[in-house]
Parts: C-alpha cells; structure tokens; sequence
C-alpha cells in the first residue's frame, strides 16, 4: 500500500521512522520532500522554518501533489502543546484531502478532543490503530 505520512511537521523525525517501519511492513510510505528543512532542528527553529515554507514555497499544495496515487495516509497524532493527540490544522486539511481523494485514514492514537475538530474527523471515518503500524492493511 502506498502511504503518505502526514503530522505536525515537529514530528518530523517521527515520520522518517514511521517510515522505515512500514516499509518494513512492506508498505510504500512517504513523507513530503520539504521534510529535509526540519530534521535534527528544536520546536522553535521548526517553527519558522514551517511559516517559511507555507507562505513563500506553496507548502500544502506540494502535498496534495504528493498525494496523488496514494492508497492512504497515516495521521501522526502525537501530543504537542499540552493537546492530547494533536492534529492541527494543516493536518486535518490534509485528512480532508484524503478522504476527496477515497484514502483510507489511520490515525496513530486516538481522535483528539478539539472542539469544532472532532466531528470533522469523525466524519472521514479514521482507522484508529492505536500505535500499531500492523494493523495497517
């Protein structure tokens, strides 16, 4: 299955690990190509390098063109901020993009409890899997 990873972009080093572990799984997974910006860098320097790119290199469509032809996407939503399970806003675009494009949806953890936000996701139907890659199919 070809999976696109998608997250708050502090999550970066997250990503390229879940990645490895699917393609263990023998999965297909990526990862935007403007992911190279943030690794190895602190939350506040991820910070402006994310403004960065949304507003000066088209950011969220660089993943919708990324999307194209995946049979997934894997929602890393982790906590940030002191929010349990975070998605944030870019992502739950992101999730949007999926289901318009009939994507299956999994969600690492569960749904987060952000108001206005919970519906929606609930909504896309989500494949909860708990933190467990393998129940990826």
């Amino acid at each position: 299955m070809r999976i696109g990873i998608i997250g708050s972009m502090q999550f970066t080093e997250k990503m390229l690990e879940a990645r490895g572990e699917l393609s263990k799984l023998g999965h297909e997974a990526f990862v935007t190509d403007l992911h190279k910006a943030f690794v190895g860098k602190t939350d506040e320097e991820k910070e402006k390098i994310k403004l960065h790119q949304k507003y000066n290199m088209d950011a969220i469509r660089e993943f919708w063109r990324a999307m194209q032809g995946a049979d997934a996407v894997l929602v890393l939503n982790y906590d940030k901020n002191g929010v349990k399970n975070y998605i944030g806003g870019n992502t739950l675009m992101e999730i949007g993009f999926a289901h318009v494009l009939n994507q299956k949806i999994f969600l690492l953890n569960p749904i987060p409890e952000i108001p206005y936000y919970k519906t929606e996701i609930e909504a896309v139907k989500p494949v909860i899997i708990n933190g467990n890659l393998s129940k990826i199919e």
